[in-house]
């Protein structure tokens, strides 16, 4: 009998109760439990998983690395896909199997150069895959250095941070004073240049942003799969044109996410953002992590999640082709279920076989609308 796979997903996206999904509905017909920990008692994972505990807060890097191996432990955690800490964590992956549990995540050297946009900038251009222009930026003069040199060029200038994931900090700059125009309808990313460099004159602290040209769409989202010997078994690329989704093999996004991948070891699920800068394809960011959308290949008959959970516990799943491209698709948001205001009783904590639930999370009361998405084709 082939016993059952435990797998911890720790503090990630709501919408990775579809990745959660995907490995229960695996191909292998492989029993799968999961254990979810979240800071957030509302977020949907905690309600999607088998098991599920609030993590503590405040906890240090090397606090949390002591937190996961003990959640490791008491949970007889198989594979361990960590967001929170990962970098923390992958340095500390000896310790992981020794307890018998495996890090689904790339190793330490390649999380690293992946953290800071500068660094991993310079890295993909030593090997050949074209960057955008870029300026670090750390005061007000730096910053209007660039801005006039990337207008001067005929681009939009925008900032985001150096280091961050989720396009969190990004703003586009524009030399239009602020006005009711701002204040009418949703908020938007652009932001007068006067009123940044009035915030960066009252900041107690420089900031370390990364200045550029706004790119030009489409995006194209290459999620690959890539074993512990360096070679990628999966590249597709996911294509966004404002609401339009759809996807490509096309090689102008597919071979230099795989020279990426390939080249600094982005074991496991990675995702290598692409944009457009005049009429080439140019790197936007590269996630050490599986990606939001990750389940969304599903529509092309692949089930990403689970041939990642095989690689990590040794099952090469050999490469994945998908056997067909899904038509173009939107993405809307709609209800997941929430666990009850205090965590219910749970499954007992055992590595032995553990019963069935009276009610599985699908047959739980939706308490508020999650904020994962679902798919619909167009």
């Amino acid at each position: 009998m082939v016993s059952r796979v435990r797998v911890w997903l720790n503090r990630t996206y709501a919408e990775n109760v579809f990745f959660m999904d995907q490995l229960r509905r695996n191909p292998s017909d492989r029993a799968v439990e999961i254990h979810a920990t979240h800071g957030d008692p509302d977020s949907p994972v905690l309600a999607a998983a088998d098991t599920a505990e609030l993590e503590p807060e405040n906890l240090s890097p090397a606090g949390y690395v002591e937190y996961a191996l003990d959640q490791c432990g008491r949970r007889g955690i198989d594979v361990f896909v960590p967001r929170l800490h990962q970098s923390a964590i992958v340095a500390h992956r000896a310790e992981f199997e020794a307890a018998g549990t495996a890090v689904l995540a790339p190793p330490p050297e390649a999380v690293a150069v992946f953290h800071d946009k500068v660094i991993a900038y310079e890295a993909v251009q030593a090997i050949g895959v074209p960057v955008p222009p870029w300026y670090r930026v750390r005061s007000q003069d730096e910053l209007v250095a660039a801005v006039e040199e990337l207008e001067a060029g005929g681009h939009k200038p925008c900032f985001k941070p150096a280091s961050g994931a989720g396009g969190v900090g990004f703003r586009v700059i524009t030399r239009t004073p602020f006005s009711l125009t701002q204040l009418s309808g949703f908020p938007s990313p652009y932001v007068p240049l006067d009123l940044v460099l009035e915030a960066l004159r009252q900041a107690e602290e420089p900031v370390d942003w990364l200045v550029m040209p706004r790119l030009e769409q489409p995006e194209v989202s290459v999620d690959c799969l890539t074993g512990p010997d360096n070679r990628v078994r999966l590249a597709v690329g996911r294509t966004k044109n404002g609401r339009r989704r759809g996807f490509t093999l096309h090689e102008q996004w597919l071979a230099p996410a795989r020279r990426i991948a390939e080249g600094f070891g982005l074991h496991y699920l990675s995702n290598i953002q692409f944009r457009m800068f005049g009429d080439r394809p140019v790197l936007m960011d590269v996630n050490t992590r599986p990606a939001g959308g990750l389940h969304q290949l599903s529509l092309c008959g692949v089930n990403a999640p689970w041939a990642a959970v095989q690689l990590a516990l040794g099952e090469d799943p050999g490469e994945v082709v998908p056997p067909f491209l899904g038509q173009d698709y939107t993405v809307v948001s709609g209800p997941r279920p929430l666990r009850p205001v205090s965590l219910p009783q749970q499954r007992p904590e055992t590595t032995e076989p553990l019963p069935a639930v009276a009610a599985p999370p699908s047959a739980q009361p939706v308490d508020s609308v999650g904020s994962a998405a679902q798919v619909l084709p167009l």
